[in-house]
């Protein structure tokens, strides 16, 4: 029923269920629905064939395993052509009865991208998009402020509707604002998005989709500046993201993971007296961490972290999800302290995205924490 309907569409994509066993039923049923012959394509049987094989070989097994499935592959509804293999799966694209595009991927996700520009590459798939207009898009990227408060100013910017549609997405402690326009209906789009820049401006750090982490890159190097960081209870996981930005490395000079009091003492310079006074998760041992990573790594700035992630390791004093940050630099410092909700692994991803933003905010020159 499902595909019947989606048969009615300019376009069905379809993804999953395209593997050897008598369970993965989409192109069968796909066919069924558009009412379409199915057929063995020898050419693409003798390609899955020669896959299994070296795949048998491999491990050691009998073809015999793998024959029945390679024919159930190769088996395709008679319009449909193959876009490529991923695996043994193969990708399939049609036109329906219908008019329908019908686009047929493998399942997991790293498979589905493998063959993505395939089918967007096909006859069909590029004779719909000819055609088509597609509609335009604005981002707004936050921080610092709740998912409620966003659609509250949304609402008050005219809310959806007359051509635009808004989607308000909370992810990594940020929260993510996609405007999408039809066309002629771009003035209302750019008034929604002007009405909310307005509303929301302190908490706008960005128009485009640069995660935090590539603008702080950016900014570090367009001003010459050399970073660093100090981490406890996130283990890394700042550095983890600076450094999955290629070219990180023109303005990332390394870190520090001081787990323990003495790595801390050690790596990081701080005063042992610090420790004893306020402990490992205080202000004071922030800025000792953050002043200790720029003159021991030397960068020009320096972000730490240090806080009880949980589950285990709270006081009333400091309760789970008690995090210190301070970021050095030349023109000053920034420092926070958050007591975060949620499980060990959200207060460790939060406090992560928290020091970048600190980063940012001292980067540019802001005063504002949650700018």
């Amino acid at each position: 029923m499902v595909l019947r309907e989606a048969l009615e569409a300019d376009a069905c994509l379809v993804s999953g269920g395209l593997g050897p066993t008598h369970d993965d039923r989409t192109v069968e049923l796909l066919a069924r629905a558009a009412g379409l012959e199915l057929v063995v394509d020898e050419a693409l049987e003798h390609e899955i064939e020669g896959i299994s094989r070296a795949v048998a070989e491999r491990l050691g097994r009998p073809y015999t395993d793998f024959a029945p499935g390679v024919t159930k592959q190769a088996t395709r509804p008679a319009p449909a052509v193959s876009i490529g293999l991923a695996g043994t799966a193969p990708g399939l694209v049609l036109r329906a009865p219908s008019g329908c595009v019908v686009v047929i991927l493998p399942g997991p996700p790293s498979e589905l991208r493998r063959l993505w520009p395939n089918a967007l590459g096909s006859d069909p798939m590029r004779e719909l998009l000819e055609r088509t207009r597609p509609p335009g898009r604005h981002v707004l990227r936050l921080f610092g402020v709740s998912e409620s408060a966003v659609a509250k100013a949304f609402e008050e910017a005219g809310g959806d509707g007359d051509g635009v549609e808004v989607t308000i997405c909370a992810r990594d402690f940020e929260i993510h604002v996609d405007l999408v326009v039809e066309p002629g209906a771009e003035e209302r789009g750019e008034a929604v998005e002007t009405a909310l820049a307005e509303r929301l401006g302190r908490w706008l750090f960005a128009r485009d989709e640069r995660r935090v982490e590539e603008m702080v890159l950016s900014l570090a190097e367009a001003r010459g500046l050399k970073l660093a960081t100090a981490e406890s209870c996130t283990g890394g996981m700042v550095a983890a993201r600076l450094t999955d930005v290629p070219g990180s490395s023109a303005s990332f000079v390394g870190g520090v993971v001081s787990y323990a009091d003495e790595v801390k003492r050690s790596e990081l310079d701080v005063p042992e007296t610090l420790l004893a006074q306020h402990g490992a998760v205080s202000a004071e041992v922030a800025e000792a961490m953050a002043e200790g990573a720029r003159r021991r790594l030397g960068a020009d700035v320096a972000v730490a972290v240090t806080g009880v992630a949980g589950p285990d390791g709270g006081t009333p004093e400091k309760p789970v999800g008690r995090v210190h940050l301070h970021v050095a630099g030349p023109d000053g410092s920034l420092v926070r302290m958050l007591d975060l909700p949620g499980e060990r692994g959200q207060i460790r991803v939060r406090a992560t995205v928290t020091a970048l933003h600190l980063l940012r905010a001292l980067l540019t020159g802001s005063r504002n924490e949650s700018a």
